[in-house]
């Protein structure tokens, strides 16, 4: 992978690219309970985005909002000036937690791949010659052509994830959602999903990612939203990332320390003093 990301990609899009992406006073919740209101938030084609903020901030129902799979109880969302509901299928794709998938499932790569095509084939049950060649290209691409035939439960961590980005990408969406996509994997995997990542936008795909590793946002991503119950501030991660701001959304002092040209974020409260 390219040894590039974040802090030296530019972050001026011009402001005539179309949103890929516009919520318009959106309230979601879970019956009666409200998990965010009347939020606003555009992002712009192209654009590669962390969305950041504690554990019960929102984060995923945001996304679920975005993909059109949770209901809103005001307000509209927008792809690329459409409503989710009117979308050519494969425009958004969405690669869940590893977390949440049910690994005893007796499947191999390649069909979790092909599970991608799905709505592409109509009343077609089986994939044509030309998706299983899409797959296998992105199997290569992505590193994980030599367990292609391999059962899901027997790759790593960093190979499920390829899996479950090739799947999403067989359907050349022009935007890709990622729940936590480094979550439960070792550094070096991080670093790597990470870059792929950029490589991909680079590629023209809008991205759309939640985590919970500012020093990774920090590393690799030119864009961050802060977000806690709504939106509480976005832009580069070197103007976002300031003491005040993550107080707001984290309820907490953080440090920032500057070392090498990067932005390296720790808790202030050592961890230890909780117990004294």
């Amino acid at each position: 992978m390219r040894g590039r990301r974040g802090s030296d990609r530019s972050t001026d899009l011009t402001t005539e690219l179309p949103n890929a992406v516009s919520l318009k006073d959106v309230t979601v919740g879970y019956k009666k309970n409200v998990v965010f209101g009347s939020l606003s938030l555009e992002i712009p084609a192209g654009r590669f985005v962390g969305i950041v903020g504690p554990t019960g901030s929102g984060k995923t129902t945001l996304l679920k909002a975005i993909l059109g799979t949770h209901p809103l109880f005001a307000g509209e969302v927008r792809l690329f000036g459409q409503s989710t509901t009117g979308l050519v299928p494969g425009t958004l794709a969405y690669v869940p937690q590893l977390e949440s998938v049910d690994w005893t499932f007796p499947v191999t790569v390649e069909q979790v791949i092909l599970m991608g095509t799905y709505t592409e084939r109509g009343l077609w049950p089986w994939p044509t010659r030309a998706q299983r060649r899409r797959a296998h290209d992105l199997a290569y691409r992505l590193g994980i052509h030599d367990v292609l035939h391999h059962h899901i439960v027997n790759i790593s961590g960093g190979q499920r994830q390829r899996a479950f980005l090739a799947r999403a990408l067989v359907s050349n969406p022009k935007v890709l959602v990622l729940d936590e996509p480094t979550a439960g994997v070792d550094i070096k995997t991080q670093h790597d999903v990470m870059h792929l990542l950029g490589d991909l936008n680079d590629d023209g795909i809008t991205i759309l990612l939640t985590t919970h590793d500012l020093n990774a946002v920090a590393s690799h991503l030119p864009w961050v939203v802060c977000f806690n119950k709504g939106l509480v501030a976005q832009g580069p991660p070197r103007e976002i990332f300031t003491p005040d701001i993550l107080n707001q959304t984290y309820g907490g002092e953080m440090v920032i320390v500057e070392y090498e040209g990067h932005h390296l974020i720790a808790n202030a409260t050592p961890l230890h003093l909780h117990h004294h």
